[in-house]
């Protein structure tokens, strides 16, 4: 019993620690993340596959929190891919259901009010239902005028995906002579993107120990810091991610030069 009161107070102090560390450090404008291996959590707590999506929706909240007092004013998060619509229907039709929920209950949520959170949903939208496409309208349509922090899930999404569909656009331009071809750079693909208007990341995590960005943000990310952690996505805690904060304040960002 003595030792199990003994570790929160480590934990607790560990983390106050942590925060003294990076608070006055610079901090990453914005954070793209990768939410990976609630299946796996899942698994070893003995739980079926779906379960773990319950936590991961759970752990997104707090990750918000973090964020927030830390000031990071924009987060990404990849919240399913268009591959993963290949995976069992009754595992889709979970996701698909968590989305709902969650995009209802952001809709009534306080601190999203509280903090001026504005909530934009990037992919394919199309593949998705006519519910879940509702809810998307009704959440956007009523944060499109905050501007404190920014919130972005990737639903439907892959970064070739949107870079196909920035080159369809900018074709579609050019066919009704709204652009010429020698007018294209760099800027003209990123005002094509989902993303458009937003910057580029400045860090992406990615949890569960794989090593690939999986698509996320390909034309986004090609200054991004990455970082990979084994921990799976529901068990990051905010000793992770100040750790992980701190890891990127010690890193010396050239941007190429």
């Amino acid at each position: 019993m003595h030792k199990m009161k003994v570790q929160p107070l480590i934990y607790k102090l560990y983390e106050k620690i942590l925060w003294r560390q990076i608070r006055n450090g610079p901090r990453p404008h914005h954070i793209g993340i990768i939410l990976d291996g609630n299946r796996r959590f899942a698994k070893g707590k003995g739980l079926e596959a779906t379960e773990g999506h319950l936590f991961g929706a759970k752990k997104v909240e707090e990750l918000l929190r973090w964020c927030w007092r830390l000031n990071i004013k924009m987060v990404t998060l990849y919240a399913f891919s268009t591959e993963n619509f290949d995976r069992s229907e009754k595992e889709v039709a979970t996701l698909m259901n968590l989305l709902e929920k969650k995009l209802k209950d952001f809709q009534n949520e306080p601190l999203i009010q509280k903090n001026q959170v504005r909530i934009k949903v990037i992919g394919r939208l199309e593949y998705l239902s006519k519910e879940i496409n509702d809810e998307i309208k009704k959440i956007e349509d009523l944060t499109r005028d905050y501007d404190n922090f920014h919130l972005n899930i990737a639903v439907s999404y892959g970064g070739r995906a949107e870079i196909v569909d920035a080159v369809k656009k900018i074709a579609c331009k050019i066919e009704a002579k709204e652009l010429a071809i020698d007018d294209i750079d760099e800027e003209t693909i990123s005002q094509n993107l989902y993303t458009e208007g937003m910057p580029d990341p400045d860090l992406i995590i990615r949890t569960s120990g794989e090593e690939r960005l999986s698509g996320f943000l390909l034309w986004q990310s090609a200054y991004s810091e990455l970082y990979f952690t084994e921990i799976y996505w529901p068990a990051f805690r905010i000793i992770d991610f100040w750790r992980t904060i701190r890891i990127y304040q010690q890193r010396e960002r050239r941007f190429g030069k």
